[in-house]
C-alpha cells in the first residue's frame, strides 16, 4: 500500500508545472503554445530566457526531492541524507519519484500535456545516491558543453541511472523503477532522437533566449 500512496504523493507534486505557472505569471503566456510546446526546462529556456529556464529546472528538480522526502518520512524510508537503516529503504522515495515524473509528463489538470521529466529525474537521482548523481551530472554537463544537446544529455542521464543503481548494488525493485523511468524518458524524447539521428536537433544556448 505504501508504494501506491508514495506514487500518488509524487504524482501530486509532479502536476505542479513550474514552466506553465512561470509563463503565466511572468510572461503572460501559455508555454505550451510556444517553441516546442513543451512545459519543461529546455522550452522555458528557449522561449523565456536562460534565467527563467534555470528557475524552472530548479523548481522541477525540487519537486522530486520534496516528494522523496515526504514519502520517506511517512513510510519509514531512507535516502542519501536520511536514515540508512530505515525499514523500507529507498522504496517510498523511488515510487514517489516515479509518480513525480509521470505527473510532470502527464499532469491531469493540464489535459496530460506537461514536460519530459528530466529535471525531476535529476532530483530523484540525487536523493537515491549522491555518488551516482555526481558522476552522472558531470557526464551530462560535459556532453552539453561539447555537443550542446540537452536531449542527448537527458537520454544519457536516464540510461546511466539504472546502471549505477546496479553498480552500487541496490535492490531489484529500485532497478525496475529506474528502468521504467528511462523508458519513459526515451519515449518522451522520441522526436528528439529522430532529430539527433538526422543531425537536425536544436542546440542549447546560454543566450537570453533562442531564436
Amino acid at each position: 500500500m505504501f508504494r501506491l500512496l508514495s506514487f500518488l504523493i509524487g504524482y501530486a507534486f509532479g502536476c505542479i508545472q513550474s514552466a506553465f505557472i512561470t509563463g503565466k505569471l511572468v510572461k503572460g503566456i501559455d508555454i505550451r503554445d510556444h517553441g516546442s510546446k513543451n512545459s519543461g526546462f529546455t522550452n522555458a529556456n528557449r522561449v523565456m530566457g536562460f534565467k527563467i529556464g534555470v528557475w524552472v529546472f530548479i523548481a522541477d528538480m525540487a519537486k522530486a526531492v520534496l516528494a522523496f522526502l515526504v514519502a520517506s518520512w511517512l513510510f519509514d524510508g531512507s535516502g542519501s541524507f536520511l536514515n540508512p537503516d530505515a525499514a523500507n529503504g529507498l522504496l517510498p522515495g523511488v515510487w514517489a519519484g516515479l509518480g513525480v515524473v509521470l505527473g510532470h509528463c502527464f499532469p491531469v489538470f493540464m489535459k496530460f500535456r506537461g514536460g519530459k521529466g528530466i529535471s525531476c529525474t535529476v532530483g530523484l537521482v540525487f536523493m537515491l545516491d549522491w555518488r551516482a548523481a555526481v558522476i552522472i551530472y558531470i557526464i551530462a554537463i560535459i556532453l552539453i558543453l561539447i555537443f550542446r544537446y540537452i536531449s542527448l544529455a537527458s537520454l544519457v542521464i536516464t540510461l546511466l541511472t539504472p546502471i549505477f543503481m546496479a553498480i552500487f548494488a541496490y535492490g531489484w525493485e529500485v532497478m525496475i523503477v529506474t528502468i521504467v523511468l528511462a523508458a519513459i524518458a526515451w519515449f518522451m524524447h522520441r522526436e528528439n532522437i529522430k532529430l539527433l539521428l538526422k543531425g537536425e536537433e536544436r542546440k542549447f544556448s546560454f543566450r537570453k533566449k533562442e531564436t
